[in-house]
């Protein structure tokens, strides 16, 4: 073992202690976040709009402090864009990480001198923890690989804007920039696919132990080195040992990364996001990853299915119960409050709390009163291509409810690797695991509402090519697999 191995393997024992120290203690854990939060914003615009100062309860923040979005902070963002200081959190952000909004364009979501390392802490813990469970700390002395955004940036009022993944680039730790690929000249390559076979060129030859980056990009990597190497990933790359994977749910793809790795590697699950660093996978052995309940966020959840009631119920960590569908709600160090960050998760366990992303709250099939969400549409599919053959590149469902003929359906549009061949028969296994999910559903197919789903094949690279075509392919970037319009699905059926 390698001194740098050891040293690590002795940090992780430490952080493991003082991890497991916070999540022995959740509601004491978050209770601190609220008062820190509270005091340290009270003299801001936000702050003073919204009676920081007199807040000392949770129900007195619930009275002052409704449910928003981004477009609902915008007031307060565009002042801060413009310069402006003291407006949701103390002085300036940092850094701006520029995202696409579907529905405001380009959205601006700060970050602060005390959010910033939180996001690097989190992501550095989860290697950490991971070690310590594991053992595993031979990929510190291979080389690494974070397929990410650029990190070049642009500056606006004494604010620099970038990507998140860019952006948490310039904080690589010094001792991991030997080991860390790909090249600071090709990170800066804006095509993506000129970006990847540049990647595919410094690495085919090295000995690559760690790969992060979110699926559908990390498949065209992969793919790329197969296609010149004519090996597999775990042949070409003997020590490849981690699968860091975050952004987008891995199992949709496992079989197809199992294909072209060829063995079992460890995977582990990030959650982050630019509005904070909400979870990590600590545990091999555990279902869903520890929610970070001391890292500067102070969380909010809302049954799903009271969302859009006029006065659904705001909950904290100490009222969630296993099993149940609840927008995630934040409130955090770089100044974003009672914010809707747009996602649906699910409570694994309680000692310590453990969560798993099930969809987007904005991400649904409802047009005939179903609601039909990710992790149904996700869990189902599994389900049906389970000890089959069959691999799947990329997948979107969308409600066809004005077809040329017959009954409405669902249509789901799906990328295979490799044809199955009864598609036909694969729709059937995949609406029957839906019916059994989702109770609506059924009753809709029963009732005669809706007739069973349809499957279209997508042709290859498809999605590649729909993703380039609205200038997202890459990056941070991924397909929804819902919608409860024909956006997506239309644009695919013209291909």
């Amino acid at each position: 073992m390698s001194v740098k191995g050891l040293l690590a393997s002795a940090y992780a024992r430490y952080v493991a202690r003082k991890t497991y120290n916070w999540a022995k203690k959740p509601v004491e854990t978050q209770h601190k976040v609220f008062k820190y939060l509270l005091k340290k914003a009270e003299n801001t615009e936000f702050g003073k709009d919204h009676n920081f100062k007199n807040i000392n309860s949770f129900n007195d923040f619930q009275n002052n402090v409704p449910i928003t979005d981004y477009e609902g902070l915008t007031n307060y963002i565009n002042k801060v864009v413009d310069g402006e200081s003291n407006i949701l959190w103390p002085g300036k952000p940092l850094y701006f990480a520029k995202t696409s909004g579907t529905t405001s364009g380009a959205k601006f979501i700060p970050l602060t001198k005390e959010s910033m390392p939180n996001h690097i802490e989190a992501a550095k813990n989860a290697l950490l923890l991971y070690l310590n469970e594991t053992g595993n700390n031979a990929f510190v002395d291979g080389k690494m690989i974070f397929l990410q955004g650029s990190p070049e940036m642009t500056e606006q009022n004494g604010i620099k804007i970038g990507r998140l993944s860019g952006i948490t680039a310039h904080y690589v730790p010094r001792y991991l920039q030997t080991n860390r690929l790909p090249s600071w000249e090709t990170n800066l390559i804006d095509d993506w696919e000129q970006k990847v076979d540049a990647i595919v060129d410094e690495t085919i030859d090295q000995d690559m132990r760690l790969i992060s980056g979110i699926p559908p990009w990390m498949v065209m990597y992969f793919e790329k080195l197969v296609a010149k190497s004519g090996k597999k990933i775990g042949d070409l790359f003997p020590d490849f040992s981690l699968f860091i994977n975050g952004g987008v749910a891995y199992e949709p793809y496992r079989k197809k990364f199992d294909d072209l790795i060829g063995r079992k590697i460890d995977i582990l699950e990030l959650y982050p996001a630019s509005e904070g660093f909400i979870a990590y996978q600590d545990s091999q052995k555990e279902e869903g990853m520890l929610l970070l309940l001391d890292n500067g966020i102070f969380y909010e959840f809302i049954p799903a299915n009271e969302f859009y009631n006029e006065k659904p119920s705001r909950i904290t960590i100490g009222d969630v119960e296993l099993g149940v569908n609840y927008v995630l709600i934040l409130n955090t160090n770089a100044g974003l409050w009672g914010y809707n960050i747009g996602d649906t998760i699910v409570f694994t366990s309680k000692d310590p709390y453990r969560i798993k992303v099930s969809g987007r709250i904005k991400h649904f099939i409802s047009a005939f009163g179903e609601h039909v969400i990710g992790k149904e549409v996700e869990d189902s599919l599994k389900e049906a291509i389970e000890g089959e053959n069959i691999s799947i590149n990329e997948f979107t469902v969308a409600p066809q409810v004005n077809p040329v003929s017959g009954l409405p359906y669902h249509e789901w549009f799906i990328e295979f690797e490799n044809t199955p061949e009864n598609i036909e028969g694969l729709a059937s296994k995949i609406d029957k695991a839906l019916r059994n999910k989702n109770s609506y559903y059924n009753d809709l197919i029963t009732g005669n509402i809706l007739r069973k789903l349809v499957v279209r094949q997508v042709k290859q690279n498809g999605f590649n090519e729909y993703m380039k075509s609205i200038g997202k392919l890459g990056g941070q970037n991924k397909t929804p697999r819902l919608a409860n319009n024909r956006d997506i699905a239309d644009k695919l059926s013209e291909q």
